[in-house]
């Protein structure tokens, strides 16, 4: 059992790790729109990938310690939902998609369900 009063350091690390991952998709998108080289460094590959497992690891403890799951818990299941159709937009626009407009009508897209899952998470509602 996770003790309740690891509650806020939790949500504390989910936020950062939320703001980071934000920022590095956004970077990212940016980078890929323009063709640059800076998408090849080793760091790009790797740091997205740790920071979005400390994100998911912080979600499902947050998720423990509140007693909520998805599939009991409407708004945490739109937040799967989400989360899964955020990376899958993500994919086509960094993998996927081959011509530009593609890539940022999928990296637009991935921005908006971005802010509907954020818009879950600050209403606690499937639909906020």
């Amino acid at each position: 059992m996770i003790p309740a009063s690891w509650f806020f350091a939790v949500k504390t690390v989910h936020v950062c790790a939320v703001t980071l991952s934000f920022a590095l998709f956004v970077t990212r998108g940016v980078w890929v729109l323009r063709g640059s080289a800076r998408m090849q460094r080793p760091w790009v590959k790797v740091v997205p990938h740790v920071n979005d497992t400390v994100l998911l690891a912080s979600g499902v403890l947050l998720a423990a310690i509140i007693h909520q799951y998805p599939g009991t818990s409407a708004w945490l299941t739109a937040k799967l939902v989400g989360l899964i159709v955020y990376i899958l937009l993500g994919m086509a626009a960094f993998r996927w998609a081959r011509s530009r407009p593609a890539r940022g009508a999928f990296w637009l897209a991935a921005q908006g369900v971005f802010l509907y899952i954020v818009a879950v998470a600050v209403t606690q509602r499937p639909i906020p």
